[in-house]
C-alpha cells in the first residue's frame, strides 16, 4: 500500500512543480512585452524663402476682341473675309443685299422732299394771313370794319401760325426718317472695328442673318487681337482674397509641354460667375474669374487650356519644415467655469491642434506650433520650434497616428520592428 501511495504523491509533485512553471513563465512574459521603437526620419528646422501659391486652371482668349453681329437683316451677299484671315481697320467684312434698304431711302428722301415743299408753303400763308392781319388793323382802329370782320382775320393768322408750326415738325420728322433709313442702308456694309485676326467665323455666302433688333441677333464672326492673349481661370472663395492686381503668375499651357510662360494678375472680378441653384439641387460653389496678361509671346490661339500658379504672399528667412511634418492631435478637454446642473466639473470638448515631434535622445517630444503660409514643400512656423531642432519628417503612419509624446524611436529607413528591453 506504501509504494502506491509514495507513487501519487511523486506525480502530485511533478504536476505541481509544472504548474509553477508554466505560471512563472507566462507572468515573465505578461510582464516583459517586447516594447516597439518606431523607425522614423528626421530633419533639422531651417530658415529659408517661402512663397506661397495659387493654383487653377482655365483657357486663354484674346485680350481684345469683337464679336461680328449685323444690325439689319437680310441676305448675305458678299463675304471677302476667311477665318485665320488678318484684317485692318476698315476692312469690308461683308455685305448685307442693300436693295430694300436703298428703297427705304429713297422713300424716306421723297418723302422729306415734300415736307419741305408743305413747310415752305405754310410759311407763305402765314406772310399772306399776318399782312392782311396789319392791314386790316389799321382799319380797324380807324373804324372801318366792324369787330368781327377784325376778329376773322386775327384768327387767320393764328391758324396760320399753328400750320407753319406743323410743317415744321413735319420737316424734322421726314429729316428723322431719312436719317434712319441711311443709317440702315450702311449698317449693310460692314466692316472690321479694330485691326486683328477672323476667328471663329459662323456665316456663309447667300445665307440670311437676323439683326439686333431680333433678340441677340446672328453672330458672324468674331475678330481677335492674337498678338495680346490672356488666362481667364477661376478661383474659389476661399483662395479669391489672396489674388491682387500684379501678382506674378507662372503659366503651363498643355500645348506647349515642358514650358512655362510669365505673366501678371490684371483684373479680380467682383462677382461670382457661378449663379445659384435653387430647390433641391446642390448649390456649386461660387467661383470669381481672374484675368491674367501673358507676357511670353508664342503662337497662342483661343480656347487653349491653361495651368495658372499665382504668387500671393511671400516671407523671407522664415523657420520651416517640410509639409508632413505637421500633423493634428487633440488637445485635453478644459474645464468649464460653471459646473454642470448634477454639481460635476463641465469640460469643453478637445480641440485639434497641430503639432510637430522633435527628436530628444531616443524618444520624441510633442511641440505644439503655430503654421503660416506654406510651398509645395515647407510650412512656415510661427511660434513652438527653434533653428536647427531636429524634427521627425517620416514615416506618414508615425506622424498621423503612431508618434505619442516620450514614444521610442530610432532613425532608419527600414519597417518599425519589436524589440525586447
Amino acid at each position: 500500500m506504501a509504494k502506491p501511495r509514495k507513487r501519487r504523491r511523486i506525480k502530485w509533485i511533478i504536476a505541481l512543480v509544472l504548474l509553477l512553471a508554466g505560471l512563472g513563465f507566462g507572468a515573465y512574459k505578461f510582464f516583459h512585452k517586447p516594447v516597439e521603437i518606431i523607425e522614423i526620419q528626421v530633419e533639422p528646422v531651417v530658415r529659408r524663402d517661402l512663397t506661397e501659391t495659387v493654383m487653377a486652371s482655365g483657357k486663354i482668349q484674346p485680350v481684345t476682341k469683337a464679336m461680328i453681329s449685323p444690325e439689319v437683316a437680310g441676305e448675305i451677299v458678299a463675304l471677302p473675309v476667311k477665318e485665320g484671315q488678318v484684317v485692318k481697320a476698315g476692312d469690308l467684312l461683308l455685305q448685307i443685299k442693300p436693295d430694300s434698304y436703298q428703297a427705304s431711302r429713297n422713300s424716306a428722301e421723297a418723302s422729306y422732299k415734300v415736307s419741305l415743299g408743305s413747310r415752305s408753303q405754310a410759311e407763305a400763308e402765314l406772310a399772306r394771313a399776318e399782312s392782311e392781319f396789319k392791314r386790316n388793323e389799321e382799319l380797324f382802329k380807324n373804324k372801318l370794319i366792324s369787330a368781327s370782320v377784325f376778329v376773322e382775320f386775327e384768327t387767320a393768322v393764328a391758324v396760320a401760325r399753328l400750320r407753319s408750326a406743323n410743317a415744321i415738325h413735319q420737316v424734322d420728322q421726314a429729316h428723322f426718317a431719312l436719317d434712319k433709313a441711311d443709317d440702315d442702308l450702311k449698317k449693310t456694309t460692314i466692316t472690321s472695328p479694330i485691326d486683328g485676326t477672323v476667328t471663329n467665323l459662323k456665316s456663309q455666302l447667300g445665307e440670311r442673318v437676323l439683326g439686333t433688333s431680333f433678340n441677340m441677333g446672328t453672330e458672324m464672326m468674331t475678330i481677335a487681337k492674337l498678338d495680346e492673349m490672356e488666362a481667364r481661370i477661376d478661383i474659389g472663395e476661399i483662395d479669391v482674397v489672396l489674388i491682387e492686381s500684379g501678382q506674378n503668375v507662372r503659366l503651363e499651357v498643355d500645348a506647349f509641354r515642358d514650358r512655362k510662360f510669365k505673366g501678371t494678375v490684371t483684373s479680380i472680378s467682383n462677382a461670382s460667375k457661378t449663379p445659384a441653384q435653387g430647390g433641391s439641387q446642390q448649390q456649386e460653389a461660387p467661383k470669381f474669374e481672374v484675368r491674367i496678361r501673358i507676357i511670353d509671346k508664342e503662337a497662342f490661339r483661343p480656347g487653349m487650356s491653361v495651368t495658372a500658379e499665382i504668387e500671393t504672399r511671400t516671407r523671407t528667412g522664415v523657420l520651416t519644415v517640410p509639409i508632413q511634418s505637421v500633423t493634428t492631435r487633440l488637445s485635453a478637454p478644459a474645464a468649464a467655469s460653471t459646473p454642470s446642473p448634477d454639481n460635476k466639473p463641465a469640460s469643453t470638448p478637445a480641440k485639434p491642434r497641430e503639432v510637430v515631434f522633435a527628436l530628444e535622445g531616443d524618444r520624441v517630444k510633442l511641440l505644439s506650433v503655430a503654421t503660416g503660409i506654406s510651398d509645395n514643400e515647407h510650412f512656415e512656423i510661427v511660434s513652438g520650434v527653434s533653428e536647427g531642432q531636429k524634427i521627425v519628417t517620416g514615416g506618414y503612419r508615425a506622424i498621423s497616428k503612431d508618434l505619442e509624446d516620450g514614444k521610442q524611436v530610432r532613425i532608419g529607413t527600414g519597417t518599425p520592428k519589436k524589440e525586447g528591453p
